[in-house]
């Protein structure tokens, strides 16, 4: 199962540099010394968590929960959505409407760049795979990307970038879902985060380097809803799509899957792991992280290795 596609040269660097989170530009290529003065007093590194990374685990209107991000993080989630509106400049969380005590900044940057400084250049402890922030844009996209990209661009060293076309991986990838604009996101020579795809773009020109998630609603392709057998035609379909987007380097994700804490929710999230998606779309953190533990190959090799 690919993470995200990219080549990730510069884990150390994002490590080095996490201690102080600096925010001017960084070449890929170099390591930069970072003074004892900038070290602040939040950079030691956080205790070993005993709380296992979930790779195929994404929080869907992440931040509906109590504890926005930080509750996903202690369930073990790799990945979490949140939906922004620009708002008089300002990118402000809500599904429906803009909340305007939440900002994007104050509910998910800076609490990951806490966690990026604690852990060392990582978002888990000891895990140095990337995590998802998908931004889900509710209000007009192409008035929207750059400000969301500026705001991204304060941290460098956290927000995997594409420079001139060529990808550099951080400890946090951005992916930018709902309004979308491509042209403007493809015109970028540099921007701070990717574009969410549609199964209209699987096997399509667009290559992982800006397009590293297809990402589509379940109903529009299948009838099955976890009850019964899943029917042979509708199987082979999900292994194709998935395989397609494996070689094209990209990730999947489906949405509008069961979410009610039943048995056919559970029937097609086994379904979805044995054709190997990599995203499970969840309102539940609880019951997914149980159930990924459980029954997920890759969760109990991960485990049996740590």
């Amino acid at each position: 199962m690919p993470r995200m596609p990219f080549a990730r040269p510069a884990v150390l660097l994002s490590a080095l540099l996490g201690a102080g989170l600096v925010t001017g530009p960084v070449a890929s290529a170099s390591v930069t010394t970072i003074s004892p003065e900038s070290v602040s007093a939040s950079a030691a590194p956080a205790p070993r968590s005993s709380v296992q990374p979930l790779e195929r685990a994404h929080a869907h209107n992440d931040y509906e929960h109590e504890r926005p991000l930080l509750d996903a993080i202690d369930h073990g989630f790799t990945s979490a959505e949140a939906d922004v509106w620009l708002v008089d400049g300002e990118l402000y969380i809500g599904h429906d409407g803009p909340d305007l005590s939440r900002t994007l900044a104050d509910t998910y940057l800076e609490p990951l760049a806490q966690r990026f400084r604690e852990n060392g250049g990582a978002i888990h402890p000891q895990w140095r795979d990337d995590f998802r922030l998908l931004i889900d844009v509710k209000s007009n996209g192409a008035a929207a990307w750059p400000v969301i990209d500026r705001q991204l661009a304060a941290y460098p060293q956290l927000f995997s970038a594409s420079r001139q076309g060529r990808v550099h991986e951080r400890a946090v990838t951005a992916v930018i879902s709902g309004n979308r604009d491509l042209a403007a996101m493809q015109a970028a020579t540099t921007r701070f985060s990717f574009y969410d795809g549609r199964m209209s773009d699987l096997g399509g020109p667009l290559d992982a380097g800006i397009v590293p998630l297809i990402s589509d609603n379940w109903t529009k392709f299948f009838t099955w809803q976890g009850v019964g057998e899943m029917p042979a035609g509708e199987r082979a379909r999900l292994h194709e799509i998935v395989a397609t987007a494996h070689a094209n380097g990209q990730e999947v994700r489906f949405w509008a899957t069961p979410d009610l804490a039943l048995p056919n929710r559970e029937a097609l999230w086994r379904e979805l792991v044995a054709a190997d998606v990599d995203v499970l779309n969840t309102d539940d953190l609880a019951g997914l992280q149980r159930f990924l533990l459980a029954e997920d190959p890759a969760e109990q090799s991960a485990a049996r290795a740590a």
